[in-house]
């Protein structure tokens, strides 16, 4: 029998803990600032004397008759053996403990002896509240749903860790000195806040490397570093990670877990032996606990969120289930060799799944919306757990914040009798002081609010202006750069002329460009039948990478527009992206059966044969691209009619393909189809996706010439950041147009604060339509002797400006000018 561990309730210290927080719910503080300090309590809390404070918000006990402590207990599950946290599955002893705790009101507190800290080499003790349901006679869990450390997902217990040694530790400590040293508190505010970078790479970790692990984009980032450091010559994949002062993770939080429905077991990550365990949830403590530990390895685009654990980090994207692998991350781009580069966390609080009702108290929620939940964020306690688990997560060390879908917001005020936006709770979250040894800032932040969203015809109806104009030290997404931005239409850009000159007077606080997680997903979805842009490429995927990393479009954003430019790795590689999620038992066949976009416009039928990609579908059967559009088509107008009856659309698809009866894909598919089949399809085909939008795919296809010019780009951003303003009165900025054609055309200077300018810039861009011989003295009534060209699209050659003087300009190409004054 191995060494048991010592376990146990503290009472004193217990009573201590108690008193505190009874003090703060009867002090003089308003209802919000009481719950704010409470809920700071919650969780476990590692000491530095060893115990572990622990608490828990219960409102369901509140009314409840508890028959004795014993009914209320923290379950512990600290582990005898070692935990090796990069095994795809073990089975792990654990000593159980169950240790009383105290109830005070709708909270729950106990101190703790004895409980294990995890560390980046250890795992710590694991821990869930249990109460009995005296009513229903059944014993219920309730889970933290602030922890520091969840490395087997949201339904398995938290793990205690040492929060305190891991800041200790962090490598850009002088980092953060530094930054403390020279920054500056603007009147107003309580510290000094993050300033908005130059331009933002958006990051998508899951598929931004082969492991799709933070500890996989660290070493990519360290290995450009060194790089740079010593001279050496970037790949052309290295290349489209540099030039930035920022980068933009997608949502980091936990993301939901697939759950069998119609059967009484779950696979969990964390599957602990309940043999031991009496009817009534009893356990012999002399004996050891059996818990089979599988790696996560849950795949999805970021959203798609059960709330609870957003203070840590989802395991899936931690290769080694360590929360020191987020910690890391940050400390390797503040400490890059050619300066910091921010860190920015996308936040995603305003909605979640409606598997988050399996994992938290209803008292969260306020009812069903289009993505699941809607968040009781008027709730004291539940805004105060939003703002308390956003504090935890910033904690980390980033620099700045985007707070996803500002417009999910919403609350019914009775005072006025209408439905009005909580834009209190939204500056709230921007206003969460960041403490790391010593250095207190506020972080630079993003809104991302299209209000009057959903409203018909919000697009046109929204500002992007309602969050910046009552902070303007914030951002906003700007138009263009939103949901619905199709540049593979012909004629985009002339028919979205209108928000485009509102970027450029008063796009100074917008996130501009054209690719990103959502407008390239929107493009999957649209018609291969619409007027397509076929200058841009000769099939459907061409015609969308070209679109969306554009040689004229990245001219106009990088070198002439206003506002804070972001791009996308995804676009930057040209690699495919989408919707994905492995994580749906529920709706993953009708989810998928709506997917024919994606292999329309992402997926080369060339890239399809190739042997490492596609091979889960591959193995049901599907050999060939065709086989697998057709497939898809018959399923959709089958999910379609039947209003999505599997049993009924399984019949239709053995129907409309048995002519194929004698093909691989019926001996091998078609013929055993049937609930648990076509489910197993549609996970197959998530997890190719997901496989296939990985950038590794695509680095040894990347054309040097684009991405050495995106990254001239972004350099010549950096050094004339005054480009950022809005333009002023003594600049131009025009369209000329001639039947399909849109060329903008525009001059600059850079005269700011009453100083004259130094310096003018001026812009040639084709943004659609046929070839034009350009005459940029003409169009402009410039002096070209007076100018130089600085930057040229790929494919033109300029040596000198008399080769402007009239140039011929393909759809995406164009040219940068510049002058001194």
């Amino acid at each position: 029998m191995p060494e048991k561990f010592m376990i146990r309730l503290v009472e004193d210290e217990t009573a201590v803990l108690v008193s505190d927080v009874k003090a703060i719910a009867v002090s003089k503080q308003n209802y919000l600032d009481r719950s704010r300090q409470l809920v700071r309590r919650l969780g476990a809390h590692y000491r530095e004397d060893g115990l572990t404070e622990v608490g828990f918000w219960v409102p369901e006990l509140a009314g409840q008759i508890i028959q004795s402590q014993r009914d209320i207990y923290l379950e512990v599950f600290t582990p005898i053996d070692d935990i090796d946290f990069r095994r795809p599955e073990q089975i792990v002893e654990f000593q159980y403990d169950a240790v009383p705790m105290v109830q005070q009101g709708e909270f729950v507190w106990g101190v703790v002896e004895g409980m294990h800290a995890g560390t980046p080499d250890k795992a710590g003790s694991f821990y869930w509240l249990r109460y009995r349901d005296n009513l229903y006679d059944q014993l219920n869990k309730v889970r933290d749903i602030v922890p520091y450390s969840l490395p087997y997902g949201v339904f398995a217990p938290a793990e205690l860790y040492d929060v305190r040694q891991m800041q200790r530790t962090r490598k850009d400590l002088d980092y953060f000195r530094r930054w403390a040293q020279s920054a500056q508190v603007t009147e107003g505010e309580s510290a000094p806040r993050v300033k908005a970078p130059v331009n933002i790479l958006q990051i998508h970790v899951g598929t931004a490397s082969a492991e799709g692990t933070l500890e996989a984009l660290t070493k990519t980032y360290q290995r450009i570093s060194d790089k740079l450091e010593n001279h050496e010559p970037l790949t052309a994949a290295e290349q489209n990670y540099i030039g930035y002062d920022a980068v933009q993770l997608l949502p980091t939080e936990p993301t939901i877990e697939y759950r069998v429905e119609d059967v009484d077991w779950e696979r969990d990550f964390f599957e602990i032996d309940r043999s031991l365990f009496g009817d009534k949830g009893t356990h012999v403590p002399t004996v050891p606990v059996q818990a089979i530990l599988r790696k996560p390895n849950t795949q999805n685009w970021g959203y798609d969120i059960p709330l609870l654990g957003g203070s840590t980090t989802n395991p899936a994207i931690l290769g080694s289930l360590r929360p020191h692998e987020m910690i890391d991350f940050i400390a390797t781009l503040h400490n890059f060799s050619q300066g910091p580069i921010d860190v920015i966390f996308d936040l995603v609080y305003g909605h979640a799944d409606n598997q988050a009702l399996q994992l938290m108290t209803a008292q969260c929620f306020q009812g069903p919306n289009m993505y699941g939940q809607d968040v009781s964020h008027q709730h004291p306690i539940v805004r105060s757990i939003l703002l308390e688990m956003h504090r935890r997560k910033i904690n980390t060390g980033v620099d700045g914040i985007r707070v996803d879908g500002g417009q999910d917001f919403r609350f019914f005020n009775p005072l006025s009798g209408d439905i009005e936006y909580d834009d209190g709770y939204l500056f709230a979250m921007s206003d969460i002081v960041q403490k790391i040894h010593g250095c207190e800032r506020l972080l630079f932040t993003i809104f991302e609010d299209g209000r009057p969203w959903p409203q018909k015809g919000w697009e046109e109806k929204s500002t992007y202006r309602d969050l910046i104009e009552q902070r303007p030290d914030s951002y906003q997404w700007g138009p263009l750069i939103f949901a619905h931005n199709t540049p593979t239409l012909k004629g985009f850009w002339n028919i979205k002329w209108k928000r485009v000159t509102e970027v450029m007077y008063q796009g100074d606080r917008w996130i501009t460009g054209c690719g990103n997680h959502d407008t390239v997903r929107r493009g999957n979805q649209i018609d291969v039948d619409a007027d397509i842009n076929w200058n841009l490429g000769e099939t459907l995927p061409e015609v969308l990478k070209n679109a969306y990393d554009n040689p004229a479009t990245n001219l106009w954003v990088y070198g002439f527009s206003p506002g804070l430019p972001m791009d996308f790795i995804n676009v930057l590689m040209h690699a495919a992206w989408g919707f994905f999620r492995n994580t749906d038992e529920r709706y993953g066949v009708k989810v998928v059966s709506e997917e024919k976009g994606f292999l329309d416009w992402q997926v080369n039928p060339a890239h399809y044969g190739e042997t490492h990609l596609f091979t889960q579908l591959k193995a049901l059967g599907f050999d060939s691209y065709d086989q697998l559009v057709e497939f898809l088509v018959i399923l959709n107008r089958g999910m379609t009619e039947t209003e999505y009856d599997i049993e009924k659309v399984i019949v239709l698809c053995q129907t409309e393909l048995a002519e194929a009866d004698g093909s691989e894909l019926f001996k091998r598919f078609i013929q055993y189809l049937d609930v648990p089949l076509i489910r197993q399809f549609a996970m197959a085909f998530m997890e190719d996706k997901h496989e296939y939008c990985r950038v590794c795919h695509y680095a040894d296809e990347l054309d040097p010439q684009l991405t050495k010019y995106n990254y001239q780009l972004r350099q010549y951003r950096r050094k004339n950041s005054w480009l950022r303003n809005n333009l002023s009165g003594l600049d131009r900025f025009n369209r000329l147009t001639e039947g399909d054609r849109t060329i903008f055309v525009g001059i600059r200077n850079n005269s700011q604060n009453g100083f004259p300018a130094t310096k003018q810039v001026a812009l040639i861009a084709h943004m659609g339509g046929e070839s034009v011989i350009a005459t940029p003295g003409d169009w402009l009534q410039l002096d070209l002797e007076n100018w130089k060209v600085v930057i040229a699209s790929p494919g033109l050659a300029i040596e000198s400006i008399e080769d402007v003087k009239s140039i011929e300009l393909h759809d995406g190409q164009g040219i940068l000018l510049e002058a001194a004054c």
